[in-house]
């Protein structure tokens, strides 16, 4: 066993560990399995310093593949990169606290309310993947539910509701030209709601059992509709 090279380790040095090592050989220990041990525990400890920006990094690497919108993809990073890496991003990710995510999300949380709640949820995912990956332990620090909606006001509080203005029936004829020269499911699914006068909702949960398409006929289940009352074809709605 190596006490470590002179002059680095000077006599009175080595002498105090092999004094040592005689003390754990007496009490049944093998010198050089502690030393692998602390040498263990010291790369375990660097491992887990590991800093916030790194683990949003790799937490996105690790998730972007399942995200098929690129925007969807850009706004993570942005928002990380903008609000959440100027407070906390440097530091390791296990000391990251209450007291730094409310840092990070009060400042927000009343004119830009709807971008501090997607930053709350994002960097709660990427603290629960560091805490996966054995990076940091305890409870999540930026949940909402028995946590934070105790130190911020609820979304529908501060946020003030902002309409569309309703578009002008006269102009419809020029929006569904335009509307059928986009590709996706978002355009598909809002010319159908059009045609449809379809609820949002509706739409949006409709599936093709409910749809007849030799007939021309769409069957929303009860339970999907807001109103309560029903007609058949025989029995048109009053005019």
């Amino acid at each position: 066993m190596g006490l470590g090279p002179w002059p680095d380790v000077d006599l009175a040095e080595a002498r105090q560990k092999a004094a040592d090592a005689r003390r754990m050989l007496r009490e049944g220990k093998d010198p050089l399995d502690e030393k692998a041990a602390v040498r263990a525990a010291q790369a375990l400890k660097a491992a887990k310093t590991i800093s916030f920006k790194d683990c949003a990094a790799a937490y996105i690497a690790a998730h972007e593949a399942g995200w098929k919108n690129p925007k969807h993809r850009q706004q993570w990073k942005n928002t990380l990169a903008t609000y959440a890496e100027p407070v906390f991003g440097h530091l390791p990710v296990a000391t990251v606290d209450t007291g730094l995510v409310m840092k990070c999300l009060e400042p927000l949380w009343k004119d830009k309310t709807e971008t501090a709640s997607r930053l709350r949820g994002r960097i709660e995912s990427v603290l629960d993947w560091a805490r996966v990956r054995g990076y940091r332990e305890g409870e999540n620090p930026a949940r909402w539910k028995g946590h934070l909606e105790n130190l911020l006001p609820a979304r529908s509080r501060v946020q003030k509701v902002e309409h569309h203005s309703a578009l002008p029936y006269s102009e419809i004829g020029a929006f569904m030209a335009e509307l059928r020269k986009r590709d996706g499911i978002a355009a598909r699914g809002l010319e159908f709601a059009i045609l449809t006068a379809g609820r949002t909702g509706e739409v949006i949960g409709a599936t093709w059992d409910e749809i007849d398409l030799e007939a021309a006929v769409w069957t929303i289940p009860a339970d999907r509709m807001k109103i309560t009352a029903f007609r058949s074809p025989a029995q048109p709605w009053p005019s």
